[in-house]
């Protein structure tokens, strides 16, 4: 398979970029070649699912500048699950059954991408997944589902990789959401800790979008773990790194499965845990400093279109389309069957991305890089041959900040 790259796009990015509304096209004509898209627009995860849509829109436009699929063009036709599993569904019925989509694209949560498989499976429809972390996810069997970024199980086999290199710890605390995201994560380090030998001292489920988790916090403090591994969507990891400070709860190591401590938004002082997110350690499965190919003008042209540098989920939307109009080129005719197979047999070498191949269960294998927060910024920290930043361990206490 042809590698693919970033084509010149003409005109300006923003004016592309409209995020109001839940179905749009970005070609109306009869001849397009139209694919779903379910995501989170509006919702608790709302803006997970506008950098999505910020991501595709640029893929789209470079895709059809570059003459679409075929000589056709591409349009997308999103659906709006507002964050809930069960909208979710309504909006693969939807997408197949009314609009007649031969491939979807999403969800973003763990939570709606699991329940959407069965819809898709007994529907014949693939489906390939820009986000959705969770193990369970892949655990399916289905022929019909394809994942493009790393898991759970990479996400704690790649903390403890860093762990064990920079100080080597020995007591570990897990504090999750009581999501299929945050129940998986949290069932994925524990098994990678226990084999590597980390004591886990401690391990905390508690119900999402909370306002108050100084209660958990509390509990945590009192086992004095090296280490912190959160599992925790945007607006949580904000909340628990400010409780974290007002509980006085030190850690050597704030550590992470991304998400929530891996946005722009949770740096930011009005949106996200602001000063409170310094020293924090991150998964990561892409920053605009990576090695791969296109990675820089990725994050010009997000910034170009949206005022924000993006993370790594704009371009997990990104790197989907360009794969799903690899396929879709590959298929010719276009049947869902075809698409499936494109799918399973795309060899990509280079991406802005990294390589794109599925194994036999679906899975992309995409590396993990780790990221610290420094002077506000995202940084890669390891593994060495990706870090532009040596990681600073321990974290000063926060009466020392």
């Amino acid at each position: 398979m042809r590698r693919f790259f970033f084509m010149a796009v003409s005109g300006a990015l923003a004016a592309a970029l409209s995020f109001s509304g839940c179905h749009e096209n970005t070609e109306t004509a009869g001849s397009a070649i139209r694919i779903g898209v379910i995501t989170s627009l509006t919702g608790a995860n709302a803006a997970f699912g506008q950098a999505h849509k910020a991501g595709y829109t640029i893929a789209v436009n470079e895709i059809n500048a570059a003459g679409g699929i075929n000589g056709k063009q591409l349009a997308l036709d999103y659906f709006d699950d507002q964050s809930l599993g069960d909208k979710a569904i309504q909006g693969v019925i939807k997408l197949v059954d009314q609009d007649h989509v031969p491939l979807i694209l999403g969800a973003y949560s763990s939570e709606s991408t699991r329940a959407i498989e069965p819809i898709v499976t007994q529907r014949q429809i693939p489906l390939i997944m820009p986000t959705a972390v969770a193990d369970n996810v892949m655990e399916t069997g289905s022929p019909w589902v394809f994942r493009i970024c790393a898991g759970s199980r990479s996400f704690a086999e790649a903390t403890l990789d860093f762990l064990e290199h920079n100080g080597n710890p020995k007591t570990l605390a897990i504090v999750y959401e009581n999501t299929n995201f945050g129940q998986s994560n949290n069932k994925s380090m524990t098994v990678a800790a226990q084999e590597s030998g980390l004591k886990i001292v401690a391990r905390e489920g508690y119900e999402a979008s909370s306002t108050d988790y100084t209660a958990v916090l509390r509990r945590v403090k009192a086992k004095k773990p090296d280490v912190i591994y959160f599992a925790s969507y945007l607006l949580d990891a904000s909340t628990l790194m400010r409780q974290a400070r007002q509980t006085n709860l030190n850690a050597k190591y704030f550590t992470s499965a991304g998400t929530g401590f891996a946005t722009a938004e949770f740096l930011s002082p009005e949106k996200g845990a602001g000063q409170d997110a310094e020293y924090t350690f991150s998964v990561s499965q892409w920053l605009p400093s990576a090695a791969w190919k296109g990675s820089q003008e990725f994050d010009r042209k997000y910034f170009g279109a949206t005022g924000m540098h993006p993370a790594y989920h704009g371009m997990e939307a990104y790197a989907t389309l360009w794969t799903a109009a690899e396929a879709l080129k590959a298929a010719g005719a276009g049947t869902p069957v075809a698409i499936r197979d494109a799918i399973r047999n795309l060899d990509i070498p280079e991406s802005a991305f990294g390589p794109v191949r599925f194994d036999a269960r679906g899975q992309n294998a995409h590396p993990v890089l780790i990221t610290q927060v420094q002077g506000g910024q995202y940084k890669v920290v390891w593994p060495p041959d990706a870090a532009v930043a040596k990681p600073i361990v321990p974290a000063p206490e926060w009466n020392q900040r």
